[in-house]
């Protein structure tokens, strides 16, 4: 089951229906997109709390570090946010989409932010708006996992400041590529389908 978030399971709403649906012991926190930070990340300590409100024990995972193969040990997988072309290009380099279907088809898998993104058929929307977090990091092709065919853009309200013309260009992208992209704002997420 995939999980999409916009900043984890950081509401009330979206624990309780995590709580339903998460069964299992352990999670792996997947640090790999948090550039020069990792386990370090400051996001760390409250996305560690929220998993183990869930009786979950965690464990920080990095992809730079250990083999894909290793996530199926886990119950729960929770790819952090970050730099989604980082993370996409490990996750090619390490061959992780065998790795995530199964995982997606027998465990939980959630994503925050960046988690999210790379989860989708492409993350071009991304690259619309931040194509200088490409830069050093050299990713050419922006096709997702492909685990969902939906498409979100997270912090969705936080980012309507930051980026001239956010909503007109996002309707843009959605006339272009014939889609509809759910704005997930933070304490959002997206549990089979249904947003809460």
């Amino acid at each position: 089951m995939l999980i999409l978030t916009s900043n984890g399971l950081s509401s009330k709403a979206l624990a309780e229906e995590a709580t339903r649906r998460v069964c299992g012991k352990s999670a792996a926190l997947v640090t790999t997109a948090s550039l020069g930070y990792k386990e370090n990340d400051w996001h760390v300590p409250r996305l560690t709390e929220e998993l183990r409100s869930l009786g979950l024990s965690v464990k920080c995972f990095d992809l730079d570090q250990e083999p894909p193969e290793r996530l199926l040990s886990f119950d729960v997988v929770e790819l952090m946010g970050g730099n989604p072309f980082y993370l996409l290009k490990r996750m090619k380099e390490t061959n992780c989409a065998p790795v995530f279907r199964k995982l997606e088809s027998e465990k939980i898998i959630i994503g925050v932010s960046a988690g999210s993104l790379v989860l989708q058929n492409s993350i071009e929307l991304a690259a619309g708006f931040t194509p200088e977090m490409n830069r050093g990091v050299g990713l050419f092709d922006l096709s997702g996992l492909g685990l969902t065919d939906l498409e979100i853009f997270p912090h969705y309200h936080k980012f309507l400041p930051r980026f001239d013309r956010l909503e007109e260009r996002i309707q843009e992208y959605e006339s272009q590529k014939g889609c509809t992209v759910i704005r997930l704002d933070d304490g959002k997420g997206i549990f089979e389908g249904n947003v809460l």
